[in-house]
């Protein structure tokens, strides 16, 4: 302990700055030869990791901005075409309107045509029902007025004479 006691770094001895140096200096080169190089080799390779990192980042930012420019473009295309399609079906509906129409007023006109066509062809059939009606009626009434008037046979003979006189005149 009085080796401690007596001890002072200000002013060290010749011997103990000798081995210090020396075991600064073994202490040194084996760091250098086994701690240092490696050591360099691991930061020397991490900044070209971070390197290597940042060149994929700035490529992967340049990627995604084209792949948003081109998301940008098939939106845009997309909406064209879904307008497009939009319009082509407004279209087609308005045709299919257009046609259903068409075929209906052609549909009503050849059933007003047909039922006019009906209707005159009932009265028609009502006209010559009320005329042989009519004749029949006639031909009856005419038979009960001959029937009465030809009872007397003396003046049917004297009818009959004087209608071949007005036939042979004529």
């Amino acid at each position: 302990m009085l080796f401690l006691a007596d001890f002072s770094v200000i002013k060290p001895e010749p011997g103990l700055m000798f081995w210090t140096t020396v075991i600064f200096l073994i202490f040194w080169f084996l760091m250098s030869r086994f701690a240092f190089k490696p050591i360099g080799a691991a930061l020397k390779q991490r900044e070209l990791d971070i390197q290597d990192a940042l060149d994929q980042a700035k490529m992967a930012r340049q990627e995604m901005a084209n792949l948003q420019a081109e998301n940008e473009k098939l939106l845009a295309h997309a909406r064209e075409e879904r307008s497009a399609i939009l319009k082509e079906a407004k279209e087609a509906k308005e045709e299919i309107i257009a046609e259903a129409k068409e075929r209906a007023n052609a549909e009503y006109k050849r059933k007003v045509e047909s039922a006019i066509r009906d209707i005159e062809n009932q009265k028609m059939a009502a006209m010559v029902d009320l005329k042989n009606k009519a004749g029949q009626m006639a031909i009856e009434i005419a038979e009960k007025v001959l029937q009465r008037e030809l009872s007397n046979k003396g003046e049917q003979e004297t009818f009959a004479q004087s209608l071949v006189s007005q036939i042979k005149m004529n």
